[in-house]
C-alpha cells in the first residue's frame, strides 16, 4: 500500500524556512542602517571639528596681522589657548622681511617696504601644535592657515 500524501504535508516547514530568513534579512537590514548611522555621526563629529579648528587658525592669524600692523609686533612664536572657547590650541609664528624698494614721491627719500608672513597651526590638542604623537589617532583635527601682508613706510 503507498500512501498518498497531500500538498499540505509536502509543504510542510516551509513556513518555518520562509520566517527564519525573513529574521535573518531583517537582522542584516538593523545591522547595516545602524552602522550607515554610526559612520554618519562620526563624519558628522569630525566635520565639525574641522570647522572649528579652521576658524580657530584664521582667527589666530587675524590676531597675528593685528599685531603686526598695528602694534609694529612680530614675535618668532605664540601659543593661544582657546580649549575653554571652542577646544583648540592654535601656535602662531610671524616673519618680518624689510626690504628698500624706490623713492618716495619726492624722488629723494627711499621707501621701505616691510612684508609680515603669519602662520597659524590650530588642532585639538593639549599639548601645543602640531601634535605629532596623535595625528594617527582618531578624532585630532589639524588646520593651517597663512597670510601674508605688506606695510611701506619712508626713511627720514
Amino acid at each position: 500500500m503507498s500512501r498518498m500524501l497531500s500538498p499540505f504535508r509536502r509543504q510542510r516547514g516551509l513556513g518555518a524556512l520562509v520566517a527564519v530568513l525573513l529574521v535573518v534579512l531583517l537582522t542584516a537590514l538593523g545591522a547595516a542602517l545602524m552602522r550607515m548611522s554610526w559612520s554618519s555621526q562620526a563624519t558628522t563629529a569630525a566635520s565639525t571639528l574641522s570647522a572649528r579648528a579652521r576658524q580657530a587658525a584664521r582667527a589666530g592669524a587675524e590676531w597675528g596681522l593685528y599685531q603686526a600692523l598695528r602694534n609694529n609686533s612680530c614675535t618668532a612664536s605664540t601659543n593661544i589657548d582657546l580649549h575653554n572657547t571652542n577646544g583648540m590650541w592654535v601656535v602662531l609664528s610671524c616673519t618680518a622681511t624689510d626690504y628698500t624698494e624706490g623713492v618716495d614721491e619726492d624722488g629723494v627719500t627711499p621707501r621701505t617696504v616691510r612684508i609680515y608672513n603669519v602662520e597659524a597651526v590650530a588642532c585639538n590638542s593639549s599639548a601645543g601644535c602640531p601634535d605629532a604623537g596623535r595625528v594617527t589617532q582618531p578624532g585630532y583635527v589639524e588646520r593651517e592657515v597663512r597670510v601674508s601682508a605688506t606695510s611701506v613706510t619712508t626713511q627720514p
